[in-house]
């Protein structure tokens, strides 16, 4: 198991572009077609640029030992239901695949925790995949509940 001291929690750099890329390329279930290349590069920086820009998002990296070895995106959301109150979205969660259920997700969910209180966040928001029976355990031991069903639809260009 891998102690949270061990772990720093920082928001992303430009820089971190291509590890944050390759995480994603390497998920063998949510993979999602990412590559990081001169082609798509541009498209990459652009999407940092506005996340990193507003102010409501923040892309996180994990580093252990001065290498980024995971990453999660956290946006916080406004809304007029429960009195008005805020809710923190995560996704785009990512750990290095030989890294995983090393502890490595607890403490990353520990952190989200406090991110959504210092935020003033009521409740912690995410969606996953429904290939990953066992991120879905991994979310209910630390107290997520399965309560409503996602669905989405892609736009055609």
């Amino acid at each position: 198991m891998i102690e949270r001291d061990a772990l720093r929690f920082r928001r992303a750099l430009r820089s971190d572009l291509p590890v944050i890329i390759g995480l994603y390329a390497d998920d063998d279930r949510g993979g999602h077609g990412d590559a990081w290349n001169e082609t798509n590069r541009p498209a990459y920086e652009a999407a940092f640029d506005e996340i990193t820009g507003h102010p409501r998002d923040a892309l996180m990296v994990i580093e252990k030992d001065g290498v980024v070895i995971g990453t999660f995106l956290l946006t916080l959301l406004p809304g007029l239901t429960g009195r008005a109150s805020r809710r923190l979205q995560l996704r785009s969660v990512e750990v290095r695949a030989d890294l995983r259920s090393q502890g490595i997700g607890a403490h990353m969910l520990a952190f989200v925790e406090d991110y959504a209180r210092t935020h003033g966040a009521v409740m912690i928001e995410l969606t996953s995949n429904n290939t990953r029976p066992e991120a879905h355990r991994f979310y209910e031991r630390h107290g997520y509940a399965k309560s409503h069903a996602g669905f989405k639809k892609k736009v055609k260009a």
